[in-house]
């Protein structure tokens, strides 16, 4: 008798194997983010290691950026309790903290020596500017993941440019523009959910 055909199951999701991963993961996307996070997360999250998909990481990141405290630390606990519990939690905390703060107590300590040449200034302002093209580029590469969101590509856009404005050239103080725009999209999300 022929065994019958079973239905091909879907792939399980990627997820961290054990706490050690969890901790060498972050300390490693921690250790690249000079200057900001955002394009390392979402690379090793998303691209390498398939943590989370585009719509996910999207969702997420949201979610951490209005909690307070830095955005990739609130990811991190956020990502460590949906695996592991509070101690992933933990780990991904300590994975995120551990060597940068190693890292940054030396650099301290050589920067003490060398603030006052002008060439560290002009390399720390060119950083800046490398920073905000990660950031640009990173914003580029989630843009089709804004085809699933309720809201739509259009007023995503929209919101999106609205808060550049707001913030970049207004001058309006972020926690008055996460609120304004924030209560437009949830409004928005809320009557295209009711339909």
């Amino acid at each position: 008798m022929a065994p019958s055909p079973e239905a091909p199951s879907a792939p399980a999701s990627a997820r961290p194997e054990n706490l050690t991963d969890l901790f060498l993961s972050f300390t490693w996307m921690a250790l690249q983010g000079f200057g900001g996070v955002l394009a390392v997360v979402q690379r090793e999250l998303v691209e390498k290691k398939g943590w989370m998909t585009k719509e996910e990481f999207i969702e997420e990141w949201a979610v951490a950026q209005i909690m307070p405290g830095p955005n990739v630390v609130n990811l991190g606990i956020t990502l460590g309790a949906r695996y592991f519990g509070w101690r992933g939690a933990l780990v991904a905390l300590a994975g995120l903290l551990t060597c940068p703060l190693l890292v940054v107590l030396a650099l301290a300590l050589v920067y003490a020596q060398y603030a006052a040449n002008p060439h560290v200034a002009g390399a720390l302002r060119g950083m800046g500017a490398v920073a905000a093209g990660l950031i640009a580029a990173t914003g580029l590469k989630l843009l089709p993941a804004l085809h699933k969101n309720l809201m739509g590509v259009s007023l995503s856009t929209a919101l999106g440019i609205a808060a550049f404005v707001a913030i970049a050239w207004l001058r309006l103080p972020l926690a008055w523009v996460l609120l304004g725009l924030g209560a437009i999209g949830c409004v928005a999300v809320y009557r295209r959910l009711e339909r």
